[in-house]
């Protein structure tokens, strides 16, 4: 896992060649709605905040067996499972394909290639090799493009190739800063806090929380936690609870100013406060720079906990009760 996170940079740059490699048509559309579940689906949410106010039409995220009731044949859909067999996301493609709007794959196979084939929709194919929430570059990459396609937002291929050089660079860096992040939640349950670009991020470090370091783990953004989460802090004495807050340079001052407040309203009962700052120049560089220190942040919890993080037994074991129901 350790490996397959550091290799993020290099997954960025081979998820733009393969997206170039589909030869993927444009069409305008009146959205884009991204169907997935898991490290499938933040791919959207991260996409849609690096583009931020340059989206000039929806970019949504649907997580669940149906599209909106509002949904129209002029929007483009892109189903993406790592697997291809997200039972969620095939359900979302075939409903899709009842609306009559554009259908986009993402897959290494599955039942989801094999339809998507029939059906003569086309398939962004990836590679086989990593476990589904580790493939988060290629999720974040074709959802930009797909966006750029259907005309929900300008094409940011040179702001990603310039964030896998940037987290190239920052590898060592980034290591040592998980270690650091990882010994002061070592022993708690972390909440995680995002505001605007890093909300998004929140999520996926809870996720990899979950998934890496098998521990619970929990996500809020602000400034909408200020107005009823942070009072629960009040109680909180005693709990193994530490809180986390993920700060950007463009984010609004108010929003800055909140993290600020709650971080140490927070600390007056929390385990630990961890505060980070995302580096990098441009949007993509730092909301990827944070993503990955998350993830190199669940592998370190992992090895402190001696877990190791591959495996997802009880996500398995839940499939298979749900295949026998």
């Amino acid at each position: 896992m350790l490996e397959d996170v550091l290799a993020i940079p290099d997954h960025l740059r081979d998820a733009l060649f393969r997206v170039e490699s589909a030869r993927l048509e444009p069409r305008e559309a009146a959205g884009v709605l991204v169907c997935g579940m898991g490290g499938s689906a933040v791919g959207g949410d991260l996409a849609a905040a690096a583009l931020g106010t340059r989206c000039t039409k929806p970019i949504l995220t649907v997580r669940g067996y149906e599209l909106p009731v509002w949904a129209t044949p002029d929007h483009t859909v892109l189903c993406s499972s790592y697997s291809g067999n997200t039972e969620e996301t095939i359900a979302c493609f075939e409903g899709a394909g009842a609306l009559g709007a554009r259908r986009v794959a993402c897959t290494t196979g599955g039942e989801l290639a094999e339809r998507a084939r029939e059906a003569g929709v086309p398939v962004v194919g990836l590679p086989g090799i990593l476990q589904p929430r580790a493939a988060v570059a290629y999720m974040v990459v074709v959802a930009a493009e797909v966006a750029a396609l259907a005309g929900a937002a300008p094409r940011i291929h040179t702001e990603i190739d310039g964030a896998a050089a940037h987290l190239e660079r920052s590898r060592q860096a980034l290591r040592g800063r998980a270690e650091q992040v990882a010994e002061e939640l070592h022993g708690s349950i972390p909440v995680i806090y995002g505001a605007d670009l890093t909300i998004p991020v929140a999520r996926r470090w809870k996720t990899q929380v979950n998934e890496n370091a098998k521990s619970p783990a929990f996500a809020s953004d602000l400034p909408e936690a200020d107005h009823n989460e942070i009072e629960g802090w009040s109680g909180a004495g005693g709990a193994p609870l530490s809180a986390v807050f993920l700060a950007d340079a463009d984010q609004h001052p108010r929003e800055r100013r909140r993290i600020e407040l709650t971080a140490r309203l927070a600390g007056q009962t929390a385990a630990a406060v961890a505060e980070v700052e995302t580096e990098g120049e441009t949007r993509s560089q730092r909301q990827l720079w944070a993503v990955m220190l998350g993830d190199l942040v669940s592998v370190a919890l992992a090895e402190r906990r001696g877990i190791d993080p591959d495996p997802v037994t009880v996500l398995e074991r839940l499939k298979q009760d749900l295949g026998r129901a």
